[in-house]
């Protein structure tokens, strides 16, 4: 058999298509949401590489039209659950021996059917089934799953050539295995990339996976299926089943050949999560590799050296951009008080002319939560917020969901810089701003550090160079992706590695290898050439 030592395509970030009014790229989506809208669709498990589907379905419909149907999925019980774990586990061996290169190469062929003739196809899918607009869906569903594809196949070669050195007379080597058993990852609405990136990036190391998406993303996870298939994954690498949460953790997590958890999602479930392997930790093969990625408070805290408007757009991109569900959001920011009433009047400016609607009207900035629970969860406690002592709302703080789940993008200034909204996840378009003595900047980084549980993203605005030094020391351990100069979104495949600590979860970097290491139990092997043939050693001769 023909040997080598191949180079994988030097990984490129995706560039990202604008979408402008005439442009090709445009017109192509619009056709795809057309058409996409006119069908109903009928979403399967895929179970060993076969669609399975149940006697029991839910309707899919779109966040910011629930009255439109897009088609139906088939939900799982604890028998199919069971069935994706039996398919993970038969396909395991041939998969794990299968060379590098053909699982780089399919994965490769993933992203490039991505970049290709599936991108109008997953971006139109994501944008009605998450109600996400067409820039947000290009970032996330085309762009970003890409780069994890192709940055995640360099990095495997990376972690393949790392090898210890070897003494003379032996020959030291490195196996980086696949775990053993089955790996479970579980994934959230709000990025089809994370959904993508979770289940493959295991699969990549030789690992079988089995996959429960979020129940509000099942329509762009049918489209990543369709892509994997097509791009040649084997059948039982990777097994898409809907289960309830508890189904699915009660069949898992209690099954002897459970390997690890690759998580994105609440703080809550991931501590359940933790909870349940401990007190299973007796029934397992080996100790289960948990990784996670779970909520954040995240803020920018912008000092009096800094630029008003940058400032303003930093923030109101920061909060408001997929309405603020993402992980990585601004929800709490910080504002000195001789900037405050240029700054208010140029955000408030900016939300105000913030379009909001449906997305398929591409001149809408704010598209709709992504259901009805965000929805009350959010409209309670902008409610609450109306009603509380040193509370103000500057901006927006209506909502309706007679057709959509809609929340205006909100602002709401308190004195208490631990007000619930400063400290509480809210995973919506509320921001919550305090504004601070200029005076007492340090004492301010002390309360931003103390805030809230989560340590996952944050920014610090400023021109002063001592300022920023000063914020970069004393918020070390506040945030796992830091932003200078910047809003705290935005985090890119093989730039900014993503995740972070505290309440935040394991901070395992989706984005570098790291990440893809967690997948892996290495074998140390050496080999002796010329094996000695007395037991004696020269210390044990005599004076």
């Amino acid at each position: 058999m023909p040997k080598g030592i191949y180079k994988v395509p030097t990984p490129v970030n995706e560039p990202i298509k604008q979408y402008a009014a005439g442009s090709p790229e445009r017109k192509e989506l619009q056709s795809m949401l057309s058409y996409l809208r006119s069908i109903e669709i009928d979403v399967p498990m895929y179970i060993g590489g076969k669609e399975v589907r149940s006697n029991v379905v839910a309707r899919l419909h779109p966040p910011h039209e629930h009255k439109h149907t897009l088609g139906q999925y088939h939900k799982s019980d604890k028998t199919h659950i069971q069935q994706a774990i039996d398919a993970a586990l038969a396909a395991k061996e041939q998969w794990a021996n299968l060379p590098w290169e053909h699982r780089a190469s399919i994965f490769l062929k993933a992203a490039d059917l991505i970049a290709g003739p599936y991108r109008a196809k997953l971006n139109a899918a994501t944008m009605l089934g998450q109600s996400k607009n067409a820039f947000q869906a290009e970032i996330d569903s085309a762009c970003e799953i890409i780069d994890f594809l192709r940055f995640n196949v360099s990095f495997m070669t990376e972690i393949y050539n790392e090898q210890p050195i070897s003494g003379p007379g032996m020959w030291n080597r490195i196996e980086w295995r696949p775990l053993e058993g089955f790996i479970y990852a579980l994934t959230p609405f709000n990025f089809t990339a994370i959904a993508g990136n979770l289940p493959t990036s295991c699969a990549m190391m030789g690992n079988t996976v089995v996959w429960k998406p979020s129940n509000t993303q099942v329509y762009s996870a049918n489209v990543l299926m369709e892509v994997f298939n097509k791009a040649g994954v084997p059948a039982g690498v990777i097994n898409l089943i809907y289960p309830s949460g508890p189904d699915a953790a009660e069949v898992i997590f209690n099954h002897k050949d459970f390997a690890g958890i690759h998580f994105t999602g609440s703080t809550e479930v991931f501590q359940n999560i933790w909870k349940s392997i401990g007190n299973n930790i007796h029934k397992y093969k080996s100790y289960p590799k948990i990784v996670g990625e779970t909520g954040g408070k995240d803020f920018i805290v912008i000092h009096q050296s800094a630029d008003v408007k940058e400032s303003a757009v930093a923030v109101a991109r920061g909060a408001f951009e997929y309405q603020g569900q993402k992980c990585s959001a601004c929800s709490r920011a910080y504002v000195p008080a001789s900037m405050w009433p240029e700054f208010k009047k140029q955000f408030v400016d900016d939300v105000k002319s913030m379009k909001m609607g449906g997305t398929e009207d591409f001149t809408n900035f704010v598209n709709a939560v992504i259901d009805e629970k965000s929805f009350d969860k959010l409209k309670g406690a902008i409610d609450k917020a109306k009603t509380d002592k040193g509370v103000e709302i500057i901006v927006g703080g209506n909502a309706d969901k007679s057709v959509g789940y809609f929340i205006e993008p909100t602002a709401i200034k308190v004195d208490d810089p631990k007000y619930t909204t400063m400290c509480e996840e809210l995973f919506g378009p509320v921001l919550t701003i305090y504004v601070y003595d200029d005076n007492k900047f340090e004492e301010l980084l002390d309360i931003v550090d103390s805030t809230s549980i989560y340590a996952l993203t944050g920014s610090i605005i400023a021109n002063d160079r001592y300022v920023i030094d000063l914020a970069c020391k004393k918020l070390a351990n506040s945030a796992g992706n830091f932003y200078i100069n910047d809003k705290c979104t935005g985090a890119v495949v093989g730039q900014q590695p993503f995740g972070g600590a505290r309440g935040s979860g394991t901070n395992d970097k989706a984005g570098h290898k790291v990440n893809l290491l967690r997948w892996v139990s290495p074998r140390t092997i050496k080999e002796t050439w010329v094996p000695p043939v007395d037991y004696r050693y020269p210390f044990l001769q005599a004076d």
